[in-house]
């Protein structure tokens, strides 16, 4: 399938730089030589339409980093996915690690965000993965099914979600994911894709997300099940971004 290259800014970027770079990566994707990938850019919530202005008409899309489950209420600081379509987003991440881990969501609550964002016509990339602690525990297979199980807002068809595997013990510490671990992960993640979802699990897609870089994306982009990347740091850079979404070929 079609590989998605996604960069999530995180809480970074300010007006100037974050719309310098959406024009710069809009330009790029619509030049001769261009990627033969998906783009997707999330940008945080304040740039989200200064950001889409920029890239209207290009073939990189807009995504949002989080939604709130309901559509509207008093959720003070918290935006919703109906509210994130309206301003042109196709897709949406929900259950990060940081937000896991900060904001102490539970599978539950990033199911219920990834049903919020498919009722509002969003792909949710519902992210899990696992932590150093789990992994030396061995419990690294048995963690990630319990949040895939947990997380996944039930069968519809292929593309309707996609699944990002983020090894958090391989995140800004210096670790690093071989492609034999990355491997493992996702055949498992396939195996219950397949069995919650049927037929569409061979057609949802699986990103990695374990510090990609221009350096180590054409290895990763190559390992079976890998079917994209979600970027974190590197995407904040045009070149870095850029060669990684030349490493799917």
């Amino acid at each position: 399938m079609r590989k998605l290259i996604a960069g999530n800014w995180k809480m970074n970027g300010r007006l100037a730089d974050g719309t310098a770079l959406a024009v710069d990566l809009a330009g790029r994707a619509g030049g001769a030589g261009a990627p033969a990938c998906d783009l997707l850019i999330c940008p945080p919530a304040q740039l989200l339409h200064p950001v889409r202005a920029k890239i209207e008409g290009s073939a990189v899309a807009l995504g949002g980093q989080d939604c709130h489950a309901k559509e509207a209420g008093a959720h003070t600081g918290d935006i919703s996915a109906a509210m994130l379509a309206d301003i042109g987003c196709s897709h949406v991440i929900v259950g990060h690690s940081e937000r896991r881990q900060d904001h102490g969501e539970s599978d539950e609550a990033v199911r219920a965000k990834a049903v919020a964002a498919l009722g509002a016509g969003l792909v949710p990339i519902v992210c899990v993965g696992e932590t150093a602690e789990q992994r030396s525990a061995g419990e690294a297979l048995a963690v990630i099914e319990r949040q895939v199980r947990g997380s996944l807002p039930g069968k519809g068809p292929s593309g309707a979600v996609v699944v990002a595997y983020e090894p958090v013990w391989a995140i800004g510490t210096g670790n690093t994911a071989q492609p034999s671990d990355v491997a493992e992960v996702h055949a498992h993640i396939r195996q219950l894709l397949n069995d919650i979802l049927g037929d569409a699990g061979s057609g949802t897609r699986i990103l990695y997300g374990g510090s990609v870089k221009p350096g180590n994306a054409a290895e990763l982009m190559a390992v079976e099940n890998v079917d994209g990347a979600l970027v974190g740091g590197a995407s904040l850079v045009a070149d870095d971004f850029w060669a990684i979404a030349e490493a799917c070929g």
